[in-house]
């Protein structure tokens, strides 16, 4: 059965539970646990069963992935654009010199399906995320702590590490 997202209520719930989730995982970067890896895999693929993506699409609507020159070579081409065209249009470089998207929600959303435009070729960071199976994940802690805010399959799988470590 997959669950659904409210994402309305998943504001209310990050809003009240986002100190004490990021306090959690500083103390986990700090001192990992034996078999932390094993238990993200184990939660990450119990949750990743019963989500879909399309239901929710709240990654694409609050966030934007950093392209990287072959996104920008790889996505201008699919839509018959020059690079700098497609820049010009799309992006903007943020002060760490990063292209990011000039809108949210994604420009390449689409509102009434959820679904990517341009999905096939979408960026490598859409491409991966929530980035939750890294071989070393408490080198990508940092990760969780952005993606609880954006993703409930991640804020999902961060609970089910902290009843696993109870």
């Amino acid at each position: 059965m997959l669950l659904t997202v409210n994402l309305r209520s998943f504001k209310q719930i990050i809003r009240y539970n986002k100190k004490r989730m990021k306090r959690f995982l500083t103390r986990l970067e700090k001192r990992p646990p034996r078999g932390l890896d094993k238990l993200i895999l184990e939660a990450d693929k119990t949750i990743w069963e019963k989500t879909d993506c399309l239901h929710c699409a709240n990654c694409c609507k609050t966030m934007s992935p950093t392209y990287s020159r072959q996104d920008v070579q790889r996505i201008s081409k699919h839509l018959g654009m020059s690079e700098k065209a497609f820049r010009e249009k799309w992006l903007f470089r943020d002060k760490e010199g990063d292209w990011l998207n000039v809108s949210q929600p994604c420009q390449f959303l689409n509102p009434l399906t959820n679904m990517c435009n341009i999905y096939d070729v979408r960026p490598r960071d859409c491409a991966g995320f929530p980035h939750h199976t890294k071989k070393k994940m408490v080198d990508y802690i940092h990760m969780y702590k952005q993606n609880i805010e954006h993703c409930p399959a991640t804020y999902r799988v961060v609970e089910m590490i902290r009843e696993g470590i109870k």
